[in-house]
């Protein structure tokens, strides 16, 4: 928690040194798709600064990505296609120069590093960040000129660079482990005694220390800053709306300086002499914020809130990178209209299984479900009502089943549950459970009531001479015992006991 006691503003204009040093930082981040064919493309994000630099809209890029590449220099675009066409089959690191048509009409030299992926429909997505190499130059050319500082700019310049490195090849799933690295980095090289990272609740009433790193002896405050309520917090709050309604650049001084409260209480017990807190914004709204703490007095530099904006930024951006890979991941591998996980998620689960099962022994049975005369419920009070019913169901099992079993929709209206390190006798008691609630539970679609019931078709990993290869004959015999539950006049289980209905 950090604030501020004094009403200084800090230089952003564009004429300082500082702001040519976060321009010259790579600041435009991108997610580019490329159909399978290749001949649809677009920029599924792409930063804001794109309209700024070259002019474009970034809404036109989301739409189509032929406006980018018509922004590039004739002479370069070939081979630009050409690098792009064999990084879509190589899918390792990509990286590439090229002219870019600027806003104001002149070219500049931009790099641009990327990771490609392939998606399940063949299309390609590179996750990237470009730089403009020309303002590199000019940052270069600025520092020469200016003696005073050079050293301590230059030292920075470098730590961002290789921080944004950082940040530009993460991969999916190491942010925490980079996001600490940088607080690490930071905290050593404005020597600070501690960085941290907040995120605020929607509603900006709780506020969660995500990261955190201290220096030798000084002791950590994460564990006892999780989820930390600020409603008690008066100041505090004050502090929080200038951050988000002015984005301002929060600074305490001296504790003595802050109003006696709770807040300069808890700060006096961490030992906190003085503080800087920075927002951190994604998608343009303050979503929590960046600070550094000194247990002891000291003089802080006039232009230090500059410094840590740069800091904040970058933070920024691969958040909001995380955030959209984060997004797009769930929406590979969840059902849209139950939220379940598909069938893209449950394969590689039930391939983890087998392989448990051959290594270690380990038990695990399928359970597959059908709602019974599902059709029929379409056909008589329309999809929206059969969406109703497969939403409700979905609800059921998530009630009925552990957070360890994977529960996946299937297709249409089967769904399917992995039961791992659990007796035939547990899953044939938990099966009927979901049987007997959906039988139970009144379904109503616009006043009117929808009786359901649903089928199912268990098959153990034990029940087969070896275990397989892949999960498909285990997924085929449940697939039969369901259907021999319908034969058997539906709402009810066939397992390897035979038919079970309660």
């Amino acid at each position: 928690m950090t604030g501020q006691s004094d009403q200084r503003q800090w230089r952003t204009d564009t004429d300082s040194l500082l702001w040519k040093l976060v321009s010259a930082i790579p600041d435009m981040l991108s997610t580019y798709w490329l159909s399978a064919d290749g001949e649809s493309h677009r920029f599924v994000f792409i930063s804001e600064h794109v309209q700024s630099v070259l002019g474009i809209a970034p809404e036109v890029l989301r739409e189509n990505a032929e406006a980018m590449f018509s922004a590039v220099h004739p002479e370069d675009l070939p081979g630009l296609k050409a690098s792009i066409a064999e990084s879509a089959i190589a899918l390792g690191p990509w990286r590439r120069q090229a002219r870019l048509r600027m806003k104001a009409g002149h070219y500049d030299w931009f790099e641009v590093n990327a990771m490609p992926e392939r998606q399940a429909d063949g299309s390609t997505v590179w996750y990237g960040q470009f730089h403009n190499i020309q303002r590199y130059k000019d940052l270069e050319h600025t520092l020469r000129e200016r003696e005073t500082e050079s050293a301590f700019q230059a030292d920075f310049q470098r730590l961002i660079a290789n921080l944004s490195t950082k940040f530009i090849n993460l991969g999916f799933g190491s942010i925490d482990q980079c996001i600490t690295e940088l607080l690490q980095a930071i905290g050593g090289f404005f020597e600070v005694d501690r960085a941290y990272l907040y995120e605020f609740s929607p509603d900006y009433n709780v506020m969660d220390n995500t990261h955190e790193w201290c220096s030798a002896g000084v002791p950590a405050l994460i564990d006892s800053q999780r989820n930390v309520p600020i409603d008690g917090f008066e100041w505090w709050q004050c502090k929080v709306n200038e951050m988000l309604s002015g984005n301002r650049v929060i600074f305490v001084e001296e504790i003595e300086q802050i109003p006696a409260g709770p807040e300069r209480t808890m700060l006096e017990q961490q030992g906190v002499c003085s503080m800087f807190c920075v927002p951190v914004r994604v998608r343009g709204l303050v979503t929590g914020f960046f600070g550094v703490d000194s247990m002891r007095k000291r003089a802080w530099r006039e232009d230090q809130a500059d410094f840590l904006i740069i800091v904040s930024g970058l933070l920024s951006g691969a958040l909001e990178r995380n955030r959209l890979e984060s997004e797009l991941l769930n929406q590979s591998i969840r059902d849209p209209l139950t939220a379940l996980h598909n069938r893209r998620y449950l394969m590689p689960r039930l391939h983890e299984m087998l392989s448990r099962s051959i290594r270690y022994g380990e038990h695990f049975a399928l359970a597959m479900f059908d709602l019974d005369r599902f059709k029929r419920i379409n056909d008589s009070i329309g999809h929206l009502g059969g969406d109703l019913c497969l939403r409700t169901f979905a609800e059921i099992l998530l009630e009925q089943t552990r957070e360890a079993d994977v529960v996946a929709r299937f297709g249409g209206e089967e769904f399917v549950v992995a039961f791992s390190n659990v007796r035939p006798a547990d899953i044939r008691l938990t099966v009927n459970r979901i049987i007997c609630a959906v039988r139970n539970h009144k379904f109503v679609f616009e006043d009117q009531v929808v009786p359901l019931t649903v089928s199912a078709g268990v098959a153990d990993i034990g029940e087969l001479d070896v275990v397989p290869a892949t999960p498909d004959p285990l997924i085929r015999l449940a697939d039969d015992r369901l259907y021999a539950a319908k034969r058997a006049g539906r709402d009810c289980l066939v397992d390897a006991s035979g038919v079970s209905r309660i």
